[in-house]
């Protein structure tokens, strides 16, 4: 990354909810957006192409969900054709993010089971700027 500020758009891909956050390159921060319902893992991918719009990130983060000893999971290959469908739709930049115990932590740190996933997505995009991204 080079020092201009940027935004990516974090995703905590779920069966039945898809948490969103936004992070800041400079800060290395991220804050939670929404909470979008998923009918077996898909959005409506209109309320996504207008997150797009409104933010306008450089690169979108997926949760890729493993088991804990580092192999894929089934729900890892789901979230992975998640990122699929955002690149072909977005034309953005995809990176999956390895999200072990995000969902976990989430719980931890907010009360609200629908908010919860957008802290996940929180998590992920810090786990991103941890790895040095």
């Amino acid at each position: 990354m080079n020092g201009a500020a940027s935004l990516v758009l974090a995703f905590d891909f779920g069966l039945r909810a898809i948490g969103v956050a936004a992070g800041q390159t400079i800060t290395r921060t991220a804050s939670p957006v929404t909470t979008l319902p998923a009918k077996d893992g898909v959005p409506d991918w209109q309320a996504v192409a207008m997150l797009i719009r409104e933010w306008h990130p450089v690169r979108l983060l997926v949760g890729l969900p493993l088991n804990m000893d580092g192999t894929p999971s089934e729900m890892g290959e789901r979230a992975e054709q998640f990122a699929e469908r955002l690149h072909t739709r977005t034309a953005l930049e995809v990176i999956l993010v390895d999200e072990r115990l995000s969902s976990f932590e989430a719980k931890h740190l907010s009360a609200d089971a629908d908010r919860r996933h957008a802290v996940a997505a929180c998590l992920i995009a810090e786990t991103y700027f941890n790895a040095g991204s």
